[in-house]
């Protein structure tokens, strides 16, 4: 694939970190697997509980609240999670499996019957969002407003946070059965959610998974067109489209990295870190560690094992795993048995720059034709 570069590798061999700046504070990244693993565990010493800056690039611009039960660390992140996982594990139903793949089929079989699509805008945003209304239990016409917002849902002058608070505000009238009301009524340590304990959690169920879901997506797509044999290596086996599905999650790596805040002094391999400070736990980086994966920079298909953390690890493990998997692999299986190749037209790669690193996250845009 007009191949995702990795900017980390050097000081991932050389020391396992690399400090990386972000608006003049200095964030060592944590490069190799089994060191980011550790330190994601440990956390007692690498604390989630540090609202607006999970991520490198503080977020108190472009939200007025605690994402839960992401920026929180046990016992309280326990109990929220516990609260919401129910939800968030629809995905591994059948009925809702096979409704998936009926609705994948039926957007490839639409990008097949024009001239040329752009997979990121016509394809990939749709396919997110229409997937996540069927995950929320909401009509699918919501999808279109999530559409309209483009491909993050944080941003400045965003109104992710007005959105919600109608939607809850609708389902207190009107309950039903979907992710909002199910809010409403819960039962939370003997008590109901609180109104920002509710935004809190459908902020991060909305910002949390749309832009890596459609990074993925329209990486697919280009991969497909440069490697036409892909689709006839699918079709071979069912297994195939598992690993593959884990392959791409591991080689693109669109989420760069979440950070955690040391409550006082604490120690990653033989570096020293300040209490007080902030590390990166660097996915992409520990996705291509060589002691760990061979051939790190090729996508291999049928790669077992594949211990990667494309979805986070430990207790913070993604919410929307599930979700984001069904989604795939439904892709894969659908363009597998209905397409036979995919020309590219042309393509713009989505590149994250930052003062330390440059990096590829996925495309602005894709044309392709499905024929």
């Amino acid at each position: 694939m007009t191949v995702h570069q990795d900017p980390f590798r050097e000081a991932r061999e050389q020391s396992g970190v690399q400090n990386t700046e972000f608006n003049g504070e200095k964030i060592p990244f944590i490069l190799r697997l089994k060191e980011l693993r550790k330190t994601v565990k440990d956390w007692q010493n690498f604390s989630s509980d540090h609202p607006f800056n999970v991520v490198p690039h503080s977020e108190e611009n472009l939200r007025s609240m605690r994402q839960i039960p992401i920026e929180m660390d046990p016992p309280e992140h326990t109990d929220y999670r516990a609260l919401v996982e129910p939800f968030f594990k629809r995905p591994t139903e059948t009925e809702y499996m096979l409704d998936m793949a009926e609705m994948v089929h039926s957007m490839v079989a639409d990008a097949l019957s024009k001239e040329e699509m752009d997979a990121v805008y016509e394809f990939a945003l749709p396919l997110q969002c229409r997937a996540l209304a069927r995950l929320l239990h909401v009509p699918e016409s919501e999808s279109e407003v999530w559409e309209a917002w483009g491909l993050h849902a944080l941003t400045e002058g965003s109104d992710l946070e007005s959105y919600t608070a109608e939607q809850f505000q609708k389902a207190e009238k009107e309950p039903g059965e979907d992710f909002f009301s199910m809010l409403n009524g819960v039962d939370f340590r003997g008590r109901k959610l609180t109104f920002e304990e509710k935004q809190g959690i459908a902020n991060v169920t909305f910002a949390g998974g749309k832009d890596t879901v459609i990074n993925v997506v329209s990486s697919i797509f280009v991969y497909m067109s440069e490697h036409p044999e892909a689709l006839a290596f699918l079709r071979q086996d069912e297994k195939y489209i598992m690993t593959a599905c884990e392959e791409f999650v591991r080689y693109v790596s669109p989420l760069t990295a979440i950070s955690r805040t040391c409550p006082h002094a604490a120690k990653v391999g033989e570096h020293e870190i300040p209490g007080g400070s902030r590390v990166g736990l660097c996915w992409p980086s520990a996705n291509r560690d060589g002691s760990v994966f061979k051939n790190p920079d090729e996508v291999v298909l049928d790669r077992v094992p594949n211990p990667h953390i494309g979805f986070g690890y430990g207790i913070h493990n993604c919410l929307g795993a599930p979700q984001a998997r069904l989604i795939i692999r439904s892709l894969l299986k659908a363009l597998s048995s209905q397409v036979n190749r995919i020309e590219m037209v042309s393509f713009e790669p989505r590149v994250e720059k930052e003062e330390s690193y440059t990096r590829q996250v996925g495309y602005d845009r894709v044309l392709v034709k499905l024929k």
